[in-house]
């Protein structure tokens, strides 16, 4: 029987952000390497039933991670996320965007500024995502597009992929 993870999606209009907070059922090492590593951001960062596939990831200040989610028909859906400050296995701030296969940020789409942190809760992770937008009509139009239940899909494939990951681990030992 699978425990049940915390998932709490919050959203703050005044302050134009929504508060992400998902636990996982793995080390905070694991899940930091999730996030940050493009073979196993690979894996999961999409909701279910699309596929995402990196085209270029620099994981340091001044890099970027440009990728596609991919749906089962082949529809590409070109995303970047470039990152402002990183905390090794603590936390990391990105701005994500939607933007076209050469990487450039489309300026019509909303545009957010991502903190993520990665805290200890006994043997599982805590992560904590605060989406900061620019404006209350942005948080809306993200909501609109299915932000919370695509989340939730991306998150749970993470699940599986750290349930995947653990069962390998636990093989090679």
């Amino acid at each position: 029987m699978k425990a049940e993870l915390h998932f709490d999606f919050a959203v703050d209009k005044e302050k134009n952000s929504i508060v992400v907070k998902r636990e996982f059922a793995a080390g905070r090492q694991l899940v930091w390497d999730c996030h940050t590593k493009r073979e196993l951001l690979d894996r999961w960062f999409a909701p279910k039933p699309l596929t995402t596939q990196t085209k270029r990831m620099e994981f340091k200040v001044g890099g970027h991670w440009h990728y596609a989610m991919i749906t089962p028909d082949g529809q590409t859906f070109w995303n970047r996320l470039d990152y402002q400050a990183i905390n090794p296995i603590d936390n990391y701030a990105a701005l994500d965007g939607f933007c076209d296969e050469a990487g450039q940020v489309n300026p019509d789409m909303p545009r957010s500024r991502w903190e993520v942190a990665f805290t200890d809760a006994g043997e599982r992770t805590l992560v904590t995502t605060v989406v900061q937008y620019n404006s209350a009509d942005d948080v809306q139009k993200a909501i609109g597009m299915g932000l919370k239940d695509g989340l939730a899909s991306t998150l749970e494939r993470l699940d599986e992929l750290l349930l995947d990951l653990g069962e390998t681990a636990e093989l090679v030992q």
